[in-house]
């Protein structure tokens, strides 16, 4: 059984980012199946799920820049985190040969993800729903005005 399933509860109600999420998830059962069953793809199925996770983050960061967030804020920070880390196990992998260390890195995952979900995608899947931003377009109903403070909290609420 995977250590994260997709459910409802990690939904936040704005379709794109819905399925990058899904896609998240599932890729992240792939590395661990490949680590219970099929060790000789683990290289593989690692890299698709760093490749999805960099795609999926930088999207998510278009839009945080379109809709007014600063460059420095703590959502993008937490996406930085992640994948420094996702980057320095692949180095450990390429070095030692090990990835065993990647049984630690999807349990991490695990528990982050679902909290990073709920709690910072929600709030940009608001901030980009308040702005009525088309995630397929580009497009806003109500951008922020120019004199508008950018954004430096996690969406519609501070990280304090």
């Amino acid at each position: 059984m995977s250590t994260l399933t997709w459910s409802e509860t990690l939904a936040v109600n704005q379709a794109d980012m819905d399925d990058t999420h899904r896609e998240f998830v599932e890729l992240l059962a792939e590395v661990e199946h490949a680590l219970d069953e099929d060790h000789e793809s683990v290289g593989d199925s690692f890299q698709r799920f760093l490749a999805h996770t960099e795609a999926h983050f930088a999207q998510e960061e278009r839009w945080m820049a379109r809709i007014g967030f600063a460059p420095e804020n703590c959502h993008a920070f937490q996406h930085r985190h992640v994948l420094d880390v996702l980057r320095e196990v692949r180095t450990v992998i390429g070095t030692t040969g090990d990835a065993q260390i990647l049984r630690r890195l999807v349990a991490e995952l695990a528990q982050w993800f679902p909290a990073h979900a709920q709690m910072m995608d929600q709030a940009l899947a608001e901030t980009m729903s308040a702005v009525g931003l088309d995630p397929s377009t580009g497009t806003m109903a109500n951008p922020p005005s120019p004199q508008q403070e950018a954004i430096t909290g996690c969406g519609s609420s501070s990280c304090s």
